[in-house]
């Protein structure tokens, strides 16, 4: 099964910057899920996740990232001018299909550094490393319906909105619908799909 690859240095943008976690971000991801009590239930988790939990998550992404199961990435600062290595959000790669060439990409960013392009920047950078390094045809995005700072990120980075899958998941013992947006290598490359 093929495997992602190590990023060496970040991906870098203006808008953002992606390098894999570390364990030094682990105060930050924590300080996101305190500054927004909601964030776990956006991300589909029971409760926000613990330090030791994402101690061994940490410890466990390179052998994820071998097996081809999937990459965590950090969001940093723009590449210009910041020099900046503070986690600002998170970028998730899962849910990988490598019959299809297809993966799953979901993604938050902290309360403080919402509204400044880092999560249009952060898609864009992992949606592009997917579809060219990594040799995916798809990259899919799922997001609550009403979601909307979600959607424009992912439609500044080229993501298409695709429509609504009625009760597609199960959110803490209910049916939730979700809202899908792609991008396919023919949106990089201009052609057909």
């Amino acid at each position: 099964m093929p495997s992602f690859p190590d990023l060496g240095p970040p991906l870098a943008s203006p808008a953002a910057q992606l390098r894999l976690v570390a364990e030094r971000d682990i105060p930050e991801i924590l300080v996101a899920h305190q500054d927004d009590p909601r964030l776990y239930e956006s991300l589909a988790l029971d409760r926000p996740p613990s330090g030791a939990e994402l101690g061994r998550r940490v410890e466990g992404e390179a052998g994820e990232r071998a097996a081809g199961a999937g990459a965590w990435l950090t969001i940093l600062d723009g590449a210009e001018g910041s020099g900046s290595d503070l986690c600002r959000g998170q970028a998730e790669v899962s849910d990988v299909d490598w019959d299809h060439l297809r993966a799953g990409l979901s993604i938050w960013v902290a309360p403080a550094d919402r509204g400044r392009g880092l999560g249009a920047g952060a898609l864009a950078l992992a949606g592009r490393w997917l579809l060219g390094v990594c040799g995916m045809m798809r990259v899919e995005l799922f997001a609550a319906p009403d979601n909307h700072a979600l959607a424009s990120a992912a439609a500044s980075a080229g993501f298409a909105a695709e429509g609504v899958l009625r009760g597609y998941v199960r959110v803490r013992g209910r049916r939730a619908d979700a809202a899908v947006l792609s991008l396919i290598r023919a949106d990089l490359d201009g052609g057909p799909a």
